[in-house]
C-alpha cells in the first residue's frame, strides 16, 4: 500500500517518462510546475500557446524552458484544441490546463473530434496525504458533478477506484458518506449509499469494497467505529475512498483539509482517455507538481491496459 506522495514519486521511477501537453502555457505558476516535474523526472512537457509570452514570462521568473517543445498558437481556444489533439493522437500522455477559462478548457476535453471523451461520466479525484491518517485518502467528487445521481455515483466509484489501484491499492475500501450511518428513507443519500453497497456485493461494482451509508467519523476513525459499536462493518475507520453525496459536501471537506490540516494533495479529472490536470491558480505549487505526478502514474496504468 502506498502511504504518501513520496511513495508515489518513487513509483514513477519505475515508469517510462510521460509527457504532458499544456494548453495556453503562458502562465508562470504552470511553467514553474512543469519545470519542477521535469527536473524531478516526473514528466516532460509540450508547451502550447503564445510562444512570445511563454518565453517572456519564463525569462521574468528565471524559468528555463529551452529544453521544452513549444507550439506557437496565439488564439487561446485554438491553442487548447491543438494541445488536446496532441494527447488524442498519442503524442502526449496527459492534458493540463494553463491560462484559460475552465469552461473553455473543458470544452476542448469534450471536443468530439480531437478531445478525450470516452462516453463515461467525467469526475474529479482529489488525493490527500493527511498527517495522522495511515494511508492516502481519495475524495470524489469535490469539483465537477454538482448533484450526482445513483448512476453518476457508480461512474465516480469506477473512476476513483482506477486511480487508487494505479497508486498501488489493489482493492480500495469505498465509503459513501452521509450524516448518519443507517438507512433513512427520508434521507435519499443513505438509500443510494445502501444501493451502491448492494450493487458491489452483487458484482455490479467491481475491484473494491463498498460499505455505506457511513458517517465520516466511522469512515476514517477506527476509534469512532469502536465507540459506536460499528466494528462489524466492512469499513471501520480505514476507508481509502470517500464518496460524497454532492459537490457541496465534497468541496467543503476538501477546502477544510487544505486550509487547516497538514496535507499534501494532488487532483486530476478522470473518465477521460487520458488523465486531465485541472488545477487552480490558487493551488499551491506542490499541489500542481503532485497532480502531474498523479496523472503520470494513472497514464502508466492506462498504457498497460491499452
Amino acid at each position: 500500500m502506498n502511504k504518501g506522495f513520496d511513495a508515489l514519486l518513487a513509483k514513477i521511477s519505475e515508469c517510462s517518462m510521460k509527457k504532458v501537453s499544456v494548453a495556453n502555457a503562458q502562465d508562470d505558476a504552470v511553467l514553474e510546475a512543469v519545470r519542477a516535474a521535469k527536473d524531478k523526472n516526473i514528466a516532460d512537457a509540450i508547451l502550447v500557446g503564445d510562444e512570445d509570452k511563454i518565453k517572456e514570462i519564463a525569462a521574468s521568473k528565471n524559468i528555463d524552458v529551452s529544453d521544452f517543445e513549444i507550439v506557437d498558437v496565439k488564439d487561446m481556444i485554438e491553442a487548447a484544441r491543438t494541445a488536446v489533439k496532441l494527447v488524442h493522437d498519442g503524442k502526449a500522455d496527459m492534458y493540463m490546463k494553463g491560462l484559460i477559462d475552465t469552461k473553455d478548457f473543458l470544452r476542448s476535453v469534450l471536443d468530439k473530434e480531437v478531445g478525450l471523451r470516452t462516453g463515461n461520466p467525467l469526475s474529479h479525484v482529489a488525493v490527500f496525504e493527511v498527517e495522522g491518517y495511515d494511508r492516502l485518502l481519495f475524495l470524489s467528487d469535490v469539483a465537477f458533478i454538482p448533484y450526482p445521481t445513483l448512476e453518476d455515483k457508480v461512474g465516480i466509484i469506477k473512476n476513483t477506484v482506477e486511480v487508487a489501484q494505479a497508486c498501488g491499492i489493489a482493492c480500495p475500501k469505498v465509503a459513501p458518506v452521509a450524516a448518519v450511518e443507517v438507512v433513512n428513507p427520508k434521507m435519499p443519500v443513505t438509500v443510494e449509499a445502501a444501493e451502491l453497497t448492494k450493487m458491489n456485493e452483487e458484482g455490479q461494482i467491481e475491484g473494491c469494497i463498498v460499505d455505506g451509508p457511513l458517517s465520516l467519523d466511522l469512515a476514517i476513525d477506527p476509534e469512532a467505529a469502536r465507540h459506536k459499536g460499528a466494528t462489524g462493518r466492512k469499513i471501520v475507520g480505514d476507508a481509502d475512498v470517500i464518496l460524497f453525496p454532492d459537490i457541496h459536501a465534497g468541496n467543503l471537506v476538501y477546502k477544510c483539509l487544505v486550509h487547516t490540516a497538514n496535507v499534501k494533495n494532488g487532483c486530476i479529472l478522470t473518465g477521460t482517455k487520458a488523465p486531465v490536470i485541472l488545477t487552480s491558480r490558487s493551488d499551491e505549487f506542490e499541489t500542481k507538481v503532485n497532480s502531474i505526478a498523479l496523472a503520470a502514474i494513472v497514464a502508466e496504468e492506462l498504457s498497460k491496459t491499452k
